[in-house]
């Protein structure tokens, strides 16, 4: 006997916040600044502002897949799609960190060729367009700070803006050493340091968004401590096919078939069980949306080795 849980609209709300006016504004300023760092960086023949730049045009890409990502979140739900476009912010995320994985490998790359054969640098270009890039990326981490941990894909986006912010503090602290000392290896260095800061925050946000995409099992449950609590309800004798994974940011899913006495299929009780289980799901482990499907222990006999 299967018991579920509400369907879309009926008390359960899918629908995704809304990032969008934060996230066009941020991708504005960053196709600004993209434009004055590649001129700037052409002009003074700085690695370290084009290096800025390539990055940069991987967080406008990044970016833009954001803001589609948000405006398809907040599609509703229909019979095709049950849960709508909720899972955009995990694709978003995982195509944004693959890209600036890309660029974080090839900025390592050059930087490494220019430290063998330093280039001549016009460092007061270099220092002017670092310094316009900073207020900019300023101005856009200000735009996401307030939201920065509402899902996968403002995250990603807030990832992209604060380590352009730090490539712009380290081009400007490379074309300063420039024009101190005239060593220009200052240069590829602090190409070096924008690189390694792209590497290892984007691998972690790569990875959770594969964790979301294979469904794992969300982050901070732990899936037999559920098994015990279920386990530890009157007339509960098994519980199998017990799954748990996340459609979304703040969006975590479980169903179990729950194997129970059969005078429960007589008593009348399988109502008030079905209310104790999901409360329990939803209070204590923050599982809002479950699917519970009763069983009688000769069911068992009517399933296939899959659901053991």
């Amino acid at each position: 006997m299967a018991v579920w849980s509400p369907v879309v609209g009926e008390g359960h709300s899918h629908a995704a916040p809304d990032h969008r006016g934060r996230l066009a504004v941020a991708l504005a300023i960053a196709v600004a600044v993209l434009a004055a760092e590649t001129v700037g960086g052409l002009t003074a023949n700085s690695l370290a502002l084009l290096a800025d730049a390539g990055h940069l045009l991987s967080d406008v890409a990044g970016l833009l897949m954001a803001v589609v990502a948000a405006v398809l979140m907040r599609r509703p739900p229909t019979d095709k799609r049950t849960w709508g476009f909720r899972r955009a912010e995990v694709l978003a995320a995982a195509a944004q960190a693959a890209i600036l994985l890309l660029v974080g490998v090839l900025v390592l790359w050059i930087a490494i060729v220019r430290l063998i054969h330093p280039p001549v640098v016009e460092e007061r270009t270099m220092l002017l367009v670092a310094l316009v890039a900073l207020v900019g990326n300023i101005a856009a981490v200000a735009v996401l700070i307030g939201e920065r941990t509402s899902n996968l894909n403002m995250r990603a986006a807030f990832l992209e803006v604060v380590n352009d912010a730090l490539g712009s503090v380290a081009v400007l602290i490379a074309a300063a050493v420039i024009a101190a000392t005239g060593w220009t290896r200052a240069d590829p260095i602090a190409s070096l340091v924008i690189g390694l800061l792209i590497l290892p925050r984007t691998l972690r946000l790569l990875w959770e968004s594969l964790r979301v995409l294979l469904e794992s099992t969300p982050k901070g449950l732990d899936l037999a401590e559920v098994r015990q609590r279920i386990l530890d309800r009157e007339h509960v004798l098994h519980v199998h096919d017990l799954h748990a994974s996340q459609v979304a940011t703040g969006l975590p899913v479980l169903s179990a078939h729950v194997v129970v006495d059969d005078s429960c299929f007589y008593d009348g009780h399988l109502a008030s069980m079905l209310d104790e289980l999901q409360s329990c799901l939803a209070d204590d482990f923050d599982i809002e949306h479950s699917t519970i499907q009763f069983e009688p222990s000769r069911h068992s006999e009517h399933e296939g080795e899959t659901h053991r």
